[in-house]
């Protein structure tokens, strides 16, 4: 059996340091960090997002925008309310909650955003930045990856990383981020031959797919660590049944909101890992902190603070 690489410790750590930095700041100029988040339409699950970084920003000291905007908004408005954005000087970070709906092509969307306000870390400048391993914002999810990873003492240095997923917004960029951290990694997808076979050979198993309890057992070689950034709702009782058996909370979560969250990586690999994060508690909540770092650090860089 593992142990859990539980994300709450440093999330809470990195937190604290964003808050007295911000106090600082304030201190020095009379002036807080400016986070704005764009939300189109009435997506339920964007709307939780939204409001966890909202309520974080305000506990950290940094300002916090929210522009709701309607589903049928046209692109071309939805620009203009960016580029308004990166005009206001009160804005250091801005960020487009994702999903859009379908008519608004999202890296049109994300294109508009000023780089230097890019804190989600997802404009092809950014990225075009950090594949030449320069110091830019790291996408939020895998730089919260990579924090954990450091935290818990896991070296890269030549090892073998698969990462299941190719997501911009994950697997993408935790790839390069990995490679830039001298792993030797591979990407996996739904068209990658002997999936569990290519996975088993890994010494850090990365499950981003968004597929529940996807990665069982046979994935995984004994003492592997391994990183669950799936977070997907599951209100299925006899499937919550058959992953967590009798298990008080998840029946408790059943019967107050009427699902779990329930990671990429089946509750079994637990037993044959070295290390794993879990679900919840894990990486989700060190991507609003990684969110925070981007935002405090854009501040400094467009005031011209030290």
């Amino acid at each position: 059996m593992g142990a859990w690489m539980a994300g709450k410790p440093l999330a809470d750590k990195i937190k604290a340091e964003v808050a007295e930095k911000a106090a600082a700041y304030k201190a020095k100029t009379g002036r807080i960090p400016g986070l704005a988040a764009i939300l189109v339409g009435d997506n339920k699950a964007s709307q939780v997002y939204v409001r966890t970084k909202e309520r974080t920003s305000g506990q950290l000291g940094i300002s916090s925008r929210v522009l709701r905007l309607p589903a049928d908004i046209d692109a071309r408005s939805l620009e203009a309310r960016i580029r308004e954005l990166n005009r206001d000087e009160d804005i250091d970070g801005i960020l487009v909650q994702l999903p859009l709906p379908g008519h608004l092509d999202p890296w049109e969307t994300v294109d508009a955003i000023d780089p230097r306000k890019d804190v989600d870390g997802l404009h092809p400048v950014t990225l075009g930045r950090l594949l030449q391993n320069r110091d830019v914002f790291k996408t939020c999810t895998p730089q919260g990856v990579l924090t954990l990873l450091r935290e818990f003492d896991v070296s890269l240095e030549g090892k073998e990383v698969v990462v299941v997923g190719r997501s911009l917004i994950v697997g993408k960029p935790l790839v390069i981020m990995l490679t830039n951290e001298n792993a030797t990694v591979t990407t996996c997808h739904s068209r990658t031959r002997n999936l569990a076979g290519v996975v088993s050979r890994a010494d850090i198993v990365v499950a981003a797919m968004g597929r529940p309890a996807f990665v069982t057992p046979d994935f995984v070689k004994p003492g592997a660590v391994v990183v669950d950034v799936g977070i997907n709702s599951v209100s299925d009782e006899r499937k919550v049944g058959e992953l967590y058996g009798d298990d008080p909370g998840r029946r408790k979560d059943l019967a107050e909101k009427g699902y779990t969250l329930v990671g990429d990586v089946h509750p079994a690999v637990f037993e044959k890992a070295a290390a794993m994060t879990p679900v919840p508690g894990g990486v989700g909540l060190l991507t609003v902190a990684a969110l925070m770092k981007n935002t405090l650090e854009a501040f400094r860089r467009l005031k011209g603070l030290d």
